[in-house]
């Protein structure tokens, strides 16, 4: 069982699920043996009812579908579907808070007050919106109004590419790369591995490319900038995370999923008088609400909230038996859940009407009444407190502290208000290189100790590292995110994490706000006045697993960060675009994918990368 996790917490609540016989993640992984070789390669197609068809890959069967496609032709549609698919996640999770933030300038969404006017007037001026004596609702519906424009753009390309450095904005424009509005390339990417439309891997990878890059420099930046606009700018704040942080006595809520717009205001309602009244009547202490992956991310940079756990343990948090409610929204959410509540007394509460749960209750959310529909979530979870079965609680006793909200403004203000300390560190080698970390748990790969080994192996040689999402939370449990965790750093890059009061891991956020990383690096190469492609910087996605990931790293790579995958992606069936993919591409936007499922070896194929990197810049 040891081999399920590294997280103490989670193994004992694997061991629990046993005992109560409950089905987990890892039993239906089990029953899945032998996975389909055929998928694992990327070599079948369902895109047409002629199939679904299959390459042999050893030769001796088909080398071809029914329509004639080969496997470098459906390996790369089925990438480029994997591409849109992410993108369109990201992308629609940015279009809501937009819409969000544009109701509240009608008037029509009460609920939300506006928490950063001075990133709202900030962003007004990049896209050129004049602010000269109006209102913040006038203000905020012009930039919503114009950010929404992004998603259809007519224009030729989105605003937030003028962030990106001179050279690579040439680059892209040389290759027709250039995302020219974030609708656009996901529609385009579909129709492209429709049957009988673009054949020709290398020409869908190219979209594939600008696909993600309408992603990352696009509808992930909306989703960050306007989720600060809303509902604050994270600075550095405190807290606790695993499953230790439920309370025995307290009615435990757990907002999973990845939206703020609810999570945010639910965290507000949990501190409503007659709420706690009717807790305390009910027989509970208080009112206790915890995060779960992304969820968990937007609200602990902003308040501080416990963090019950990542992917992985959405399942185990129920399995305490001291769950009265898991509110979920979109995203990364099991369809399992329900069937492993139905155990125990807890509530799955869906709340938005793009996904829907059989077997969960359906409270809508609204942006019209939010606080009320808040309300009324946390009332059904204080009504459900009276049915916990006490026999069947047991909360694991592991917490660990954190330090996080660690947005670019954040950052900024911890260097004095400019870049240059880091730059400097960076040249005097007291920081070699930076490493972003982000991405999911698979539970084909053992919890959150790729992460972690990643992680420490790096601090240890003086890469600061950088993160988001589910690889945070993982560092977060272990106590990466503590100034103190400095004590395991390299001397150069201890030395300058004691002297900030900064960890040496940097929690940036949820998955979307993998553009905070994109700003920081654009930054940087605007400094130094080169490339992104030549800082000596690398991206890993130690245990990923969603599709969000694949446009994730696809963007990384089209934007020159050298990309390390610590699990296999689905390519090995076509050569061609496996050697495109961790080779071709060098020689087209200056970086590419590198796969290595061991973390220790992975990270001394980041740290070469940086050395090679410190070595062409003469540092």
């Amino acid at each position: 069982m040891s081999d399920k996790s590294s997280d103490k917490a989670s193994l004992s609540m694997i061991k629990k699920a046993s005992t109560d016989n409950v089905k987990l993640v890892w039993d239906r992984l089990e029953a899945q043996e032998p996975q389909c070789g055929f998928g694992k390669l990327g070599i079948c197609c369902r895109n047409c009812n002629m199939g679904p068809c299959r390459i042999d890959p050893f030769g001796d069967g088909p080398q071809e579908g029914v329509c004639g496609a080969g496997a470098d032709t459906i390996v790369m549609r089925n990438v480029l579907r994997a591409i849109a698919s992410g993108a369109a996640a990201h992308s629609d999770h940015g279009r809501g808070i937009a819409m969000t933030l544009n109701e509240w300038a009608r008037g029509t969404a009460k609920d939300y007050p506006v928490k950063d006017e001075n990133k709202l007037k900030a962003l007004a001026g990049e896209l050129q919106v004049s602010i000269d004596g109006k209102d913040p609702k006038v203000i905020a519906l012009e930039v919503t109004n114009c950010l929404l424009e992004q998603f259809g753009c007519i224009k030729g390309h989105l605003d937030f590419v003028n962030r990106v450095p001179q050279k690579r904005r040439e680059l892209w424009e040389k290759l027709n790369i250039t995302p020219r509005g974030i609708d656009r390339e996901v529609v385009e990417s579909m129709h492209r591995t429709h049957i009988g439309v673009d054949n020709d891997y290398v020409s869908l990878a190219l979209q594939g490319l600008r696909t993600a890059l309408s992603d990352g420099w696009g509808g992930s930046t909306i989703a960050t900038e306007l989720s600060d606009v809303l509902f604050g700018t994270p600075k550095p704040v405190k807290g606790e995370s695993n499953l230790g942080v439920l309370r025995d006595d307290q009615v435990n809520i757990i907002l999973h999923g990845h939206e703020p717009t609810l999570s945010d205001l639910i965290v507000h309602a949990a501190r409503d008088p007659e709420l706690l009244e009717l807790a305390g009547k009910k027989g509970a202490a208080g009112i206790n609400i915890c995060g779960m992956c992304c969820t968990g991310n937007e609200i602990l940079m902003r308040h501080g909230v416990p963090l019950a756990g990542n992917f992985l343990q959405q399942e185990l948090a129920i399995v305490t038996g001291a769950v009265e409610a898991v509110i979920v929204d979109i995203q990364c959410i099991m369809p399992a859940l329900p069937h492993v509540a139905g155990c125990y007394h807890t509530k799955i509460i869906s709340t938005s009407s793009k996904a829907k749960f059989p077997g969960a209750e359906h409270i809508e959310m609204n942006e019209h009444n939010a606080l009320a529909v808040a309300k009324k979530i946390i009332r059904t979870a204080i009504e459900n407190f009276p049915n916990r079965k006490t026999e069947k609680v047991n909360i694991p006793s592991e917490t660990m502290e954190y330090m996080a909200g660690f947005s670019a403004e954040a950052i900024l203000k911890a260097l004095g208000g400019s870049l240059t300390p880091l730059v400097d560190a960076i040249k005097t080698g007291s920081i070699k290189g930076i490493a972003a970390i982000v991405g999911c748990n698979n539970p084909k790969y053992k919890q959150d100790y790729s992460h972690l080994t990643f992680a420490r192996q790096l601090i240890e040689e003086d890469v600061l590292v950088v993160g988001t999402g589910c690889a945070m939370i993982a560092s977060a449990k272990d106590g990466l995110l503590l100034p103190e965790a400095a004590a395991g750093a390299g001397p150069g890059l201890r030395a300058v994490c004691e002297s900030l009061g900064i960890p040496p891991v940097l929690h940036m956020g949820s998955c979307v706000d993998i553009s905070r990383i994109l700003f920081v690096a654009a930054a940087i190469a605007n400094t130094l006045n080169v490339d992104i492609s030549d800082l000596p910087v690398v991206a890993a996605a130690p245990e990923w697993m969603s599709e969000k990931a694949v446009s994730i790293g696809v963007y990384a790579v089209a934007s020159g960060i050298y990309t390390i995958l610590g699990t296999v992606p689905p390519v090995l069936g076509s050569k061609q675009v496996t050697e495109l993919l961790t080779e071709g591409t060098r020689d087209v936007v200056g970086a590419t994918f590198a796969v290595e499922e061991d973390p220790e070896k992975a990270a001394e194929l980041a740290l070469r990368h940086i050395a090679q990197k410190r070595s062409a810049l003469g540092l």
